[in-house]
């Protein structure tokens, strides 16, 4: 598990504002958890706290490898998301792996599965990951 995807997943003031937990990290894949709280939505869980964990999950997945360090730079340029089934009072999953990495631009999926193993979203993620001058 490197380190600082750890942190992204756990650490992070969004993190912790959510809750999330890292699973498992490897390189090019991430687990992450969202356990579920009435702050999240009553009587289902709200798009936003879906796609922050989307975020939150790629953003770890991107760097995932050990290779990466202190100067390196990353930000979310953009994400598509689709919400596939409402999930209600639940725990969320996301497993995000990445795609491809290419010069500074790094292309990664994210699929998000409520506690019974559905899929309620998935999302594609486009990171910029550069080193800094």
């Amino acid at each position: 598990m490197t380190e600082r995807a750890r942190q992204i997943a756990e650490e992070d003031e969004f993190a912790r504002t959510l809750g999330t937990r890292a699973v498992s990290i490897e390189a090019d894949r991430v687990v992450v958890r969202l356990p579920y709280t009435r702050s999240l939505g009553v009587g289902r869980v709200h798009g936003g706290a879906i796609s922050g964990l989307v975020d939150i999950a790629a953003t770890a997945v991107f760097w995932s490898r050990a290779d990466l360090t202190d100067r390196h730079r990353g930000a979310t340029v953009g994400f598509d998301i689709h919400f596939l089934k409402l999930a209600v009072a639940t725990d969320l999953i996301a497993t995000a792996t990445v795609r491809r990495r290419g010069g500074s631009l790094c292309l990664g999926e994210v699929s998000v599965r409520d506690i019974d193993g559905s899929e309620v979203a998935c999302a594609t993620v486009t990171y910029k990951l550069s080193t800094a001058p």
